[in-house]
């Protein structure tokens, strides 16, 4: 299944490199090729996240959107290897991970993501992929505008309580995003509307948001406009901007956000340059001792096709993904794994 699946890719590759679109990059020909290839989805792939096992990190998982009326959430191995999906979803969008929350005095893993039909986030168990949400959560009520797309989620180091922070397909500068506070009621996952913040610039739309849990930051992509950046404590009572950065380092849209973390507060933002099929990197650490100021690093070019999410992670996972694994979403309805050592050696080229 996996030769077909890179097979599949390849095929498919080449067919985007005879496209004429003048918005749309072949794939280069110096492109990192991926270490694996899912096996491909019913519909359209758009996000994943990666579950990292709490005792045996070569059993860790990565879970997929794909993004139909009848889609869902799907379950991957490290070998790409479909695993399970979730119960039916009305278009789920992006996805992301997070560990410990409390329902019925146990603590819980949590897969969440966005229902855009349903106007909802859904709250799922790991590594079951179970529904642990009695429905889901409404989210944007009360607004003429909701349609949720992007969610990320902060883990507050001070009492481990869990927050999404959740984007649509369009809103108010000011007050785009929506930052619930997850717990649990019984047996199911609830959330509460805990704070309404995050400037939009009109053009597009805000998908893509990662939140850096050590550094205690939220990023979000405005598309076709920059890389925004937040504090992500809601008590804090802080929506002021802390940075705006890559305006001018994109094709068109700027979308997938992952982050790289070689310790509690160095390493690397990776964030899709979907049109020219390459990913952009930034020091997490920021430049010249300032945290806030990012200056482009690298641009690493993928095997990637127009990718819309992508997620990282710097844990030791086992054969050849000693030093992490990059996982990003393809057209093609398939994810793209790498071994982080491909990564870093681009971007150690590119500081040469």
């Amino acid at each position: 299944m996996k030769n077909k699946s890179i097979l599949a890719f390849l095929l498919l590759a080449l067919s985007f490199m005879a496209c004429k679109d003048d918005k749309l990059a072949p794939v280069a020909s110096n492109s990192i090729k991926p270490t694996a290839v899912t096996e491909a989805l019913p519909h359209d792939t758009d996000d994943p996240s990666i579950w990292i096992h709490p005792t045996d990190a070569a059993k860790s998982i990565i879970v997929g959107t794909d993004k139909d009326t009848d889609g869902g959430l799907y379950a991957f191995d490290l070998n790409g290897k479909i695993l399970k999906k979730s119960i039916p979803l009305k278009r789920p969008n992006n996805v992301d991970i997070a560990y410990g929350l409390v329902i019925d005095g146990k603590k819980v893993d949590i897969a969440v993501t966005t229902e855009r039909e349903s106007n909802r986030i859904r709250v799922f168990s790991l590594p079951d992929l179970e529904p642990i949400d009695n429905g889901g959560i409404s989210v944007f009520e009360g607004e003429d505008l909701r349609d949720p797309m992007g969610v990320a989620l902060y883990t507050r180091p001070t009492d481990g309580k869990i927050f999404a922070i959740v984007g649509r397909k369009t809103g108010p500068s000011g007050s785009y995003l929506y930052q619930y506070e997850l717990f649990g009621n019984g047996k199911f996952a609830v959330g509460k509307v805990v704070r309404k913040f995050g400037a939009y610039s009109g053009k597009k739309e805000i998908e893509a948001i990662a939140v850096d849990n050590e550094l205690g930051t939220i990023l979000y992509c405005d598309e076709q406009f920059g890389i925004r950046k937040y504090k992500a404590d809601p008590a804090l009572n802080d929506n002021k901007e802390l940075a705006f950065f890559g305006q001018k380092d994109f094709k068109a849209d700027h979308e997938g956000i992952a982050i790289y973390k070689k310790t509690d507060s160095t390493g690397y933002i990776l964030v899709s340059n979907q049109q020219a099929n390459t990913f952009m990197v930034y020091p997490r650490e920021g430049v010249n001792g300032n945290p806030n100021s990012y200056k482009l690093l690298a641009e690493v070019p993928t095997s990637t096709i127009e990718c819309d999410g992508a997620d990282v992670t710097s844990v030791n996972l086992g054969g050849k993904y000693k030093n992490g694994l990059f996982v990003a979403m393809s057209n093609g309805m398939t994810f793209h794994y790498y071994a982080w050592d491909l990564i870093q050696k681009r971007i150690d080229e590119a500081k040469k």
